[in-house]
């Protein structure tokens, strides 16, 4: 449980990060990182729903049920 904790909070820090820089950049340069935005944020999302299902199947089947597969 801590551990899943820790990835969430990381990933909501990561995300803030990547938003300062990536607007900083656009204001120096004027030009928007379109594609590395959206695969950054697809990442992180594609992340949390990984942890969420893997929680959702410990709370369903049981911790000692996971780990038989």
């Amino acid at each position: 449980m801590k551990f899943s904790k820790l990835i969430v909070a990381l990933v909501i820090l990561l995300n803030i990060v990547f938003t300062v820089v990536v607007l900083s950049i656009f204001k120096n340069t004027g030009v928007e990182p379109s594609t590395l935005i959206a695969a950054f944020f697809g990442f992180t999302t594609a992340e949390l729903w990984a942890l969420a299902f893997i929680k959702r199947g410990e709370t369903k089947y049981g911790e000692d049920d996971c780990d038989d597969n």
